[in-house]
């Protein structure tokens, strides 16, 4: 059986399944206030003060949201700005007796590349003590100049669930890169941000969730 849930215009589905040894599926999540916090924020792609995360109303999914995350190759650009990146470090308070797993992560931004020059988005998620998941990344070519927009799906089989009864902080990876190509980077420039210049774009994180078992 299927729980759809929609968030934003986005659709995360959660098949439910026989109980595990760590937790049981749930029809809804936990109605109690969770509280994301940012424990550290390091990369050149969220200096200091330039990303923040807010939770949904309805406690399915996570919004982070970046003022500073540009990439770039070309006339202006420094020799370092063709890659960034930005490792986040979430302390997330979850209610007694749930856990969860990120079902789905939504990437956005704008992209200016030049004909012959390429760009990349990437990102891989793991719980503090655990192994990062493997790399996805979204390649995209020019000539570009538009809104991007990169999805990222976990089979419901595969989901990561955090350990039920303890805390373990999450991280979440992501880069820009940015490669010239076969444009002349003396004459032009290509980039790629996850933001704007007249407002923030918003990475949003959907959530699923599962009851854990009884203390015995």
């Amino acid at each position: 059986m299927y729980r759809v849930l929609a968030i934003g215009g986005a659709v995360a589905a959660l098949m439910a399944s026989p109980m595990s040894a760590e937790a049981s599926p749930i029809t809804n999540p936990p109605p109690d206030k969770i509280v994301i916090e940012l424990a550290t924020v390091n990369g050149s792609g969220c200096p200091q003060d330039t990303a923040a995360v807010a939770v949904s109303p309805d406690n399915t999914a996570f919004t982070v949201t970046y003022s500073a995350y540009l990439a770039q190759v070309g006339v202006g650009a420094k020799p370092t700005d063709f890659r960034k990146n930005c490792q986040l470090n979430l302390i997330v308070h979850v209610p007694q007796g749930f856990t969860y797993a990120i079902a789905q992560a939504d990437y956005r931004g704008f992209a200016s590349l030049e004909k012959g020059a390429t760009g990349i988005q990437k990102a891989n998620y793991y719980f503090q003590g655990s192994s990062a998941t493997g790399e996805k990344a979204h390649p995209f070519k020019g000539p570009l100049a538009d809104d991007w927009q990169a999805s990222d799906t976990t089979e419901v089989g595969a989901l990561v669930w955090a350990p039920c009864g303890e805390q373990r902080n999450f991280n979440i990876n992501t880069e820009l890169r940015v490669n010239a190509g076969t444009s002349d980077p003396q004459k032009t420039t290509s980039f790629m941000t996850m933001d704007s210049t007249d407002t923030s774009v918003n990475t949003i994180y959907h959530m699923a969730w599962k009851e854990c078992p009884a203390k015995k």
